[in-house]
This record gives C-alpha cells, structure tokens and sequence, in this order.
C-alpha cells in the first residue's frame, strides 16, 4: 500500500508556509498606512489574527477562514444545515486564540447557481454558529460564480466569515508570556473539524458516504460533517479568572503549528496525546498514513490547546469541563526548540 499524505493528496503544507510568509511581508509594507492613527496594527502577521489599535486601551482584532473542501462532503451527502457551524467556528476560535471577545461575523456565500434552498440551509448553521458563539452576524455577500464554483448536482458553493472581537491591549494573548514549566492543556474536539478534508476524501473515495460504518456508529459522512466545537464561552470564562500564556486552535497544520506560538524562543512543546477516537483510527488504517503525517494534518482529537502556569491548570481545566468539554493534560513546555508528539518531533 502507497502510504497516503497530505502533499500526495494536493497541499504541501511546506510550501504552503512559504507563500504565507512571503505573502506577510507584502502586506506588512501595509502597516505604515495606519501609523498615528486608530488602527495602527499592534503585531506583525502571523498570529491567530490581525491586532489593531482602537485607543482608549482597546484593540480590534480580525480574521476571516472558510469551511475549505468539506464543503464538497456536504454536497455529497446533500446535507447543508452544519457547515454554517463550522464557517463560524473557523473565526471565532481563532479571535479567541488572542484572548480576544468575538463581537461580530461577515458571511461570503458564493455560489454556482442561484439557490434559495440551499443559502436557507446553509444559513441555519450559520445561525446556530453564531447562537453558540454569542455573536451577532451583521452582514455579508452573495456571489453568483457559475463558471468558477462546480458542485455535485449544480450545487456547488463556498462558505467563508469574517470576524472582529476587542480585547484590552494589557490582555492581550500573544504567546510572549509561555514559559518552561507551562502545563499544555487540551481541550477534545467533536472531530475533523474543517481541516485535513482534501486527504480524507482521498482515503474515503471508494467508500459511500452514506453507508453506515459500524466502528463509528454512524455513517461515514455525518462523522465527516460533525460540526468544528466552538470555544467561545469557556475560553472567555478561563482568560477572565486564570493566567493563560497561549492559545492555540488546532486546524491547518495542526500540532505543528504551536511552534509559532513561542516564536524564535528557545521552547519546547513536548504533548503525549490521549487515544484517538475512531475517524482517526479509520483515516489511518485506511489510507495507510504514518503517524506523524496524522499529526501534522489532523486534530486527532484535541481542538483546542492552552498553555498555562501549573498553578492554574486545574482551575482552567475545571471552566472547561463546567461547559461540556471534555480536557486533557497534554504535556509541558520545555527548554529546546519545536513541537514533540508522542515522541515524535513534527516542527
């Protein structure tokens, strides 16, 4: 069996980096635009979302994602009420990285054909997102792409939000503040999430979704479509009544992606991760994907990881379980360089 990857199944996450930076330091010649002036940005590119300053002590902060190719699972299974969730879950989770209250959502539907049906369907997820988030959605764009957005049955759509949150500047989550001897809490995820889409649907390409898989106790797509968990409410809860160095919102890239969390410092992220849940278990064995590609690519059920002084991990641990989540120590920060997973070293 050919071992299954990410870069074989069409995004090299490598070079994906490379055109990000590239891209952050093009934009960055941007920020003088702004300077002496409210909205002058606070922090480079490259954090969970942009920081500006609104004075008075107050920052905006911003980012903007979509639901990516799980899109084309719902397509498949003809099921459009769950990804809104995710499109909002992709922002709001990653304002919340920086210790930010999202406020308010844009929406951007593009569509191959004109679809009040679908946009209605779609729109409930929407709904429900922004319901468990607490934000309100204020607006958005409606595109009609029929030569550039295809899809199962002449539905072919993308989905992206756009969000704003506040945060006080003093408050402000960054990752300056993680140390040697920071516990690394990790709070479970329902799943997939909206990440690892284009290599999962490699794997399953041969399976019918809409089979009932008996390792999972549903069929294979309502696993694939589970809704991204959304953090909002207890993340808030634990940066008002805890000391949290970092957050990080466990999607593209995955683990590997704490690295730039500490930046250049000499840190270490050294996690042993619980047992998997089944998806992942059926990815792996089915697409013959070696573990340290799983856990560069997929959540591997953790979606969300905090790094926070031993004195508070409880505490922090504690306003997650009160919610629902479900939380896991995952390790701690050390002196040395990049991300270790269960003794694997992935950045």
């Amino acid at each position: 069996m050919q071992h299954q990857s990410y870069a074989r199944a069409g995004v090299d996450v490598r070079t994906v980096r490379r055109i990000q930076r590239s891209l952050a330091q093009r934009l960055e010649a941007t920020f003088p635009l702004r300077e002496g002036m409210v909205g002058a940005p606070l922090r480079g590119i490259g954090l969970y979302g942009g920081v500006v300053d609104l004075g008075g002590g107050t920052a905006l902060t911003l980012h903007t994602d979509g639901v990516g190719t799980k899109v084309l699972v719902a397509q498949e299974m003809r099921r459009f009420d769950t990804v809104g969730i995710d499109c909002v879950a992709m922002t709001v989770n990653d304002l919340i990285c920086l210790g930010s209250e999202p406020i308010a959502l844009l929406d951007y539907i593009a569509l191959q054909r004109e679809d009040e049906g679908l946009v209605a369907e779609l729109t409930k997820g929407l709904v429900e997102g922004a319901r468990q988030a607490s934000v309100a959605i204020v607006g958005g764009e409606t595109a009609i792409m029929k030569e550039v957005v295809k899809g199962r049955g002449g539905r072919g759509f993308d989905l992206v939000s756009m969000g704003v949150g506040i945060v006080r500047k003093d408050a402000l989550i960054d990752g300056s503040a993680i140390a040697e001897g920071d516990e690394v809490l990790g709070v479970a995820s329902s799943g997939l999430h909206s990440n690892g889409f284009t290599l999962a649907r490699r794997v399953f390409r041969r399976r019918r979704l809409a089979r009932h898989v008996e390792e999972l106790g549903s069929t294979l797509g309502d696993a694939l479509l589970e809704p991204t968990l959304i953090y909002v409410r207890p993340t808030l809860k634990a940066v008002a009544g805890a000391e949290v160095h970092g957050i990080g919102h466990i999607t593209g890239g995955s683990f590997s992606k704490l690295a730039r969390l500490v930046g250049g410092r000499n840190l270490q992220f050294d996690l042993t991760l619980p047992p998997v849940p089944p998806i992942f278990q059926l990815l792996m064995k089915e697409g013959g994907i070696r573990p340290r590609e799983m856990y560069r690519t997929f959540n591997m059920g953790i979606g969300l990881c905090l790094c926070v002084p031993s004195s508070d991990t409880k505490k922090v641990a504690r306003v997650f379980r009160s919610d629902g989540f479900t939380t896991h120590h995952l390790g701690k920060v050390k002196k040395g360089t990049g991300v270790l997973v269960n003794g694997e070293r992935l950045a």
